[in-house]
């Protein structure tokens, strides 16, 4: 697992021994930055990372141009991992982690009213956890009208179409990994 591209390129990344985490393969990571190119200039953009993990996804649109990075993960031996990798890519002054449940989190920063233009969502595959967390993203405030919001579910688990006012535009499968972009309605 590495940076694929920007200030950061080659940078390796470190993962937890087991199976606790499951990182973004650099195939599917590639494919997903592929699409985003195409739609978004990274400069600036405000980040969420969702059930960041290895903080993969996030760190990659840091090391694009990305202004800052918010990286929600619930797992103590995960985050260690998380600020071992944020610190070897230098991204530290660009990043703030939450550890704290993902909806929770999300609450939280509902009430800041901070935005945000991207956010990446990849939670444990079996997870309960997308409606509620896309139900949270729908409040007032937390996304930029222009957000893009991306989601990565297994093949076998569709997500729904809509979430309130968020609109998946677009779905590629990898293997076993599917990924959904959703966009906010007009």
């Amino acid at each position: 697992m590495r940076v694929i591209s920007g200030t950061c390129r080659g940078k390796k990344l470190f993962a937890p021994p087991g199976v606790t985490t499951r990182p973004t393969s650099d195939r599917v990571k590639e494919a997903l930055f592929s699409i985003l190119d195409s739609r978004i200039d990274f400069a600036d953009v405000r980040v969420l990372d969702i059930c960041a993990g290895t903080g993969s996804l996030g760190i990659e649109a840091l090391s694009r141009g990305a202004g800052s990075c918010c990286f929600i993960e619930n797992n103590p031996s995960v985050k260690i991992i998380l600020e071992k990798n944020i610190l070897a890519t230098c991204c530290q002054s660009r990043s703030e982690i939450i550890m704290m449940d993902a909806v929770k989190a999300l609450q939280m920063i509902a009430r800041r009213g901070t935005c945000y233009d991207l956010v990446f969502f990849d939670p444990p595959y079996e997870s309960e956890l997308y409606k509620d967390v896309f139900e949270v993203l729908n409040s007032p405030g937390l996304l930029t009208h222009y957000c893009i919001a991306v989601a990565e579910c297994s093949v076998r688990n569709r997500l729904s179409e809509t979430y309130g006012h968020l609109k998946r535009f677009d779905r590629r499968e990898y293997g076993e990994t599917a990924l959904e972009l959703f966009a906010l309605e007009e």
